[in-house]
């Protein structure tokens, strides 16, 4: 995949491994804001941004939109970083991404954390029969452009039960999301983004920090739990958005989890938030 299809990415000061990190549709590396100092503590976060989102291009292929681009574009960040296993953590539709990574290289994965995600857990049949309906519903997203993007429910805008420092970053990060990203967000991501025919494969110790005041949650979580080896949940008074809700419930969690997954550190190195970040270069 050539440089200018390569998600936008940036590495944090931190202590012990890496720790690829992944937001969902119309978030942005904002998404984050209330857990880095606390991951860095235990890792090093290495923040990606979905294309067509934040910093990152919106090329016009679907390949790199596909969950296969994304494993190809981790896996190139990873060889550029020189580590040879790291952790990762989704949120949403990064869930999806992440999990699907494991699947396909679980030898570079330590260990991994998702958040609530029903596109990551939902019926393939249920997303094919969608498919004409999905395909009107983007080309008319295209047309109406920016003003269709914020009219969504799921948009920043109308997260006001957010932190209003998050809330606000997340919106003023909106302004950068292309329309085209966007829709090829919704062709060519959210249709193949689901690893639920493959989830039973697991091999990679897994940890679902589950809002569970989103109801329509439930059967995913369900799923998970009954299918999915090597998974533990732990679930918090939040809904979708949970690290950002439930951010101390949240970070004490993954850093108990990853405490106990994540490789010894042979290297330390100073802790930091979001101004000691630098971009990755591809």
């Amino acid at each position: 995949m050539g440089a200018s299809s390569e998600p936008y990415c940036e590495v944090h000061h931190g202590e012990g491994p890496y720790l690829l990190m992944l937001h969902g549709f119309l978030c942005s590396r904002a998404q984050w804001m209330p857990n880095i100092d606390a991951l860095s503590k235990i890792a090093r976060p290495v923040v990606v941004e979905l294309l067509g989102h934040g910093r990152s291009p919106a090329p016009a292929s679907p390949e790199p939109y596909r969950p296969g681009g994304y494993v190809e574009a981790f896996e190139s960040i990873r060889k550029r970083l020189g580590a040879s296993r790291w952790l990762i953590c989704g949120q949403s539709l990064g869930a999806g991404i992440v999990l699907r990574y494991a699947l396909e290289h679980p030898e570079h994965i330590m260990a991994q954390v998702f958040t609530n995600s029903t596109s990551a857990l939902q019926e393939r049949i249920l997303i094919a029969d969608a498919r004409k309906a999905t395909e009107a519903f983007a080309e008319k997203l295209l047309e109406e452009g920016r003003e269709g993007l914020e009219r969504l429910p799921i948009h920043p805008i109308h997260a006001v039960q957010l932190p209003d420092e998050v809330r606000s970053a997340l919106v003023r990060d909106s302004l950068s999301i292309s329309p085209l990203g966007a829709v090829n967000t919704i062709l060519y991501t959210l249709p193949e983004v689901s690893v639920r025919p493959m989830i039973a494969k697991n091999i990679v110790p897994a940890l679902l920090v589950c809002g569970k005041k989103e109801k329509r949650f439930e059967p995913y979580r369900e799923y998970a739990r009954t299918h999915m080896p090597l998974l533990d949940i732990v679930d918090v008074e939040a809904g979708h958005a949970v690290n950002i809700e439930a951010a101390q419930p949240f970070n004490e969690a993954v850093t108990a989890f990853l405490g106990k997954h994540g490789e010894s550190r042979s290297h330390h190195f100073r802790a930091g938030g979001a101004e000691a970040a630098r971009p990755l270069k591809p």
